[in-house]
């Protein structure tokens, strides 16, 4: 390995090395495609998440998530099934064939339009694939359960399958409340289980509908609520007695109180 070496060659190279039975790794020789799961998913949240509070940290959280694929594509091809070359030609390939307002003659003017051929092409690529195809199987299954009912509204709305307006869903909204609200009346674990999961479905369709990513939503609505909860408890040791535990709900209420105000005096 030179110095001068492409830097993606050097990293194929620095990863074959890690995983070289003789001198390699223990931890990356034991890795396989099962084991790095989480850390994929891991990582590309933690892109997110510089993207969204860190920009500074984002080329080395890319890095992170670079890594990843290269172990994959290293462990494939130890087993001789495929390789980083042929995951960068094949999306090559792919791009090229999904995008023939750009490398061929078809003219579009949106990225609605755009964004329409993609999944006509997709739809068409897997049913060269699979004669019987749903509409559904271009949802990864491996998706935060969340992402994946929005995924799942966006796919059957192109199928007709929809509300008609916002207002309908929030009607659909408060009927799953009523729903769990019925369940806890039985104190049937199972049954309110499946319906507070009917009740994040319903909710992630909201969310499509208002053009809001749910996921994304979600993660702001837990950073605010964390930053809210602790400016409460630096309130809290200045605040009635010694152990916080000690407040009551009534006056964590009221210093919960202070600190949306707080925010919104700003």
């Amino acid at each position: 390995m030179t110095t001068r070496e492409n830097p993606l060659s050097r990293l194929a190279s620095v990863i074959a090395a890690l995983r070289d039975p003789d001198g390699g790794c223990p931890w990356d020789l034991e890795q396989t495609h099962e084991s790095l799961r989480r850390y994929v998913i891991e990582e590309a949240y933690e892109v997110v998440e510089a993207i969204e509070e860190a920009p500074e940290h984002l080329e080395e959280e890319l890095g992170d998530l670079l890594l990843q694929i290269y172990l994959h594509a290293e462990i494939a091809s130890e087993q001789q099934r495929f390789s980083v070359h042929s995951i960068a030609e094949k999306l090559v390939e792919k791009l090229i064939r999904r995008h023939p307002h750009v490398f061929g003659a078809q003219q579009l003017s949106t990225s609605e339009e755009v964004r329409e051929q993609w999944e006509e092409i997709k739809s068409a690529e897997r049913s060269e694939v699979m004669a019987s195809a749903s509409v559904l199987d271009g949802v990864p299954k491996g998706l935060p359960a969340l992402l994946e009912s929005f995924q799942i509204g966006k796919k059957v709305a192109k199928r007709n399958f929809d509300w008609e307006s916002p207002g309908e869903i929030l009607e659909k909204v408060n009927e799953e409340c009523e729903e769990v609200l019925a369940e806890i009346e039985t104190s049937d674990a199972i049954a309110i289980e499946e319906e507070v999961g009917d009740l994040l479905f319903t909710v992630a369709q909201l969310a499509r509908k208002l053009g809001v990513e749910p996921e994304g939503a979600l993660k702001k609505a837990n950073r605010k609520f964390s930053r809210r909860y602790r400016r409460l408890e630096e309130l809290e040791k200045g605040h009635g007695p010694s152990s916080k535990n000690e407040l009551s709900r009534n006056e964590k209420e009221e210093l919960w109180q202070r600190v949306k105000n707080e925010e919104r005096d700003q």
